[in-house]
């Protein structure tokens, strides 16, 4: 494949390739982009001798020496290629243009942008034009109304993925403003908040007949995203049919896109408007709702072919160093290789995702009153709905807490208790091990 206004290919890494140059022509770009390095002019494959040298050595080129700051706006990857290692870097369009070599300023020897197969100097009246229109209502650029914060679930978070934080850590992850003073993005990373994400479930297909209103919140929005999760899995039912060949398994919605829709609409969540995105559960359907439209400078066929422009860069590198989210611009693709664009709803103020549920899955009871997996030849007839979702968050996590069952369903750790003991009693669930180090398991 040839270069094109999107690919720049450099054949190796040395002190003369000013990659800086080619990350910032696609920062400014409306688009964004990708460079090879390890693929010459032609498109041919060379390959690289050090591929994990040279992806870290990018990474520190592109942290230092470019501003605004591209945290959370690239991705530098090591691909393998006809046998040969490459470093592929993928460039998000930023919103903070115009991005220029801190070394030179915002002159037309800092400032580039993309155009054709090159990156070409920016004039000077671009570079003033951008700069006055330059995005300042950024969840980074606003001050926190709270000083006081702490950050114990973020590090807690860190440290299982053995990336520890160090005493820098809010300047690294940019949750401090230009003078210094604890940003947005920090009050909505902090323990303690004010946004709380809710989720509402309906009897029927309209919003007449309420039966559930979880709010997952007041915490870290990191431990907020999982929590949502956790429910949405837990409402993600499975129906199973046995034939004489094979079991066949089919759940209410694609876990794959479900996933990917749920940490898109809070990733990129419009929080300057203190509006939290919103996830509702009716009999037929899953809708999920976000604050914001497309960012400026990104068109709906742009937003389906996977091009990113990050609204929340400083929560997007946190989510993808704790591996919430994968490579930029994924999500989008993913959803579409299991629902059609017509899921996809874009009005003045929010993008509106709404999943139907499997016709089979209707069928055999819906999402009120469906069972999961046939649960253990039947033993499951009769329980309760806070006994059959207590049986189906073990069957997702044998170590779950009675805490944390509690906040999954919406109901007292004393209710929990009382569930717990009924099912034990009719041998339906057992507890192995103690308290701390044990784990439930389905007889």
């Amino acid at each position: 494949m040839p270069e094109t206004n999107r690919i720049e290919y450099k054949r190796e890494l040395h002190t003369d390739v000013d990659i800086e140059k080619e990350v910032i022509a696609f920062l400014n770009y409306y688009e964004g982009g990708m460079i090879y390095v390890g693929i010459d002019k032609t498109g041919k494959v060379v390959g690289v001798a050090d591929a994990d040298g040279d992806a870290l050595k990018i990474k520190d080129r592109i942290k230092n020496n470019i501003s605004p700051s591209a945290m959370g706006l690239f991705d530098v990857v090591v691909e393998e290629r006809e046998g040969k290692e490459i470093v592929k870097i993928t460039v998000a369009s930023g919103s903070e243009k115009p991005y220029f070599k801190k070394k030179y300023g915002m002159t037309e020897k800092g400032c580039f942008i993309r155009i054709g197969t090159a990156a070409e100097p920016m004039p000077q009246a671009m570079i003033d034009k951008l700069f006055a229109t330059r995005t300042r209502n950024s969840i980074g650029k606003i001050r926190s109304n709270r000083q006081d914060l702490t950050f114990e679930q973020l590090r807690i978070y860190y440290e299982e993925k053995r990336k520890p934080l160090n005493n820098q850590f809010k300047k690294s992850l940019e949750l401090l403003t230009e003078d210094g003073a604890l940003n947005y993005a920090a009050y909505l990373l902090a323990d303690e908040n004010g946004v709380s994400i809710k989720v509402a479930k309906y009897r029927g297909t309209n919003r007449v007949d309420l039966i559930e209103n979880n709010e997952y919140g007041y915490c870290s929005l990191i431990k907020a995203t999982k929590s949502v999760l956790d429910k949405i899995e837990l409402e993600n039912r499975t129906a199973t049919q046995i034939t004489s060949k094979e079991r066949i398994d089919r759940r209410l919605w694609n876990p794959v896109a479900i996933r990917e829709a749920v940490i898109n609409s809070i990733v990129h969540n419009d929080f300057t408007r203190e509006v939290p995105p919103k996830f509702e559960i009716f009999a037929d359907r899953i809708e999920i709702t976000s604050a914001g439209t497309l960012p400026e400078g990104l068109n709906e066929d742009d937003f389906f072919d996977g091009v990113s422009i990050p609204r929340n860069r400083e929560l997007m590198r946190v989510y993808r160093d704790l591996e919430l989210v994968e490579q930029l611009g994924s999500g989008v693709p993913r959803i579409l290789e299991s629902y059609g664009k017509e899921c996809f709803r874009f009005m003045g103020n929010f993008i509106r995702m709404t999943f139907p549920a499997s016709e089979e899955i209707i069928r055999q009871g819906g999402l009120v009153d469906g069972l999961v997996d046939g649960l253990v030849d039947g033993l499951v007839d009769g329980l309760v709905e806070s006994q059959r979702k207590i049986v189906e968050l073990i069957k997702i996590n044998p170590k779950i807490s009675k805490k944390d069952m509690a906040e999954n369903i919406g109901i007292s750790t004393t209710a929990i208790d009382k569930h717990i003991r009924s099912l034990r009693e009719r041998n339906i669930l057992k507890r192995v091990g103690g308290d701390r180090s044990g784990h439930w398991e389905l007889q």
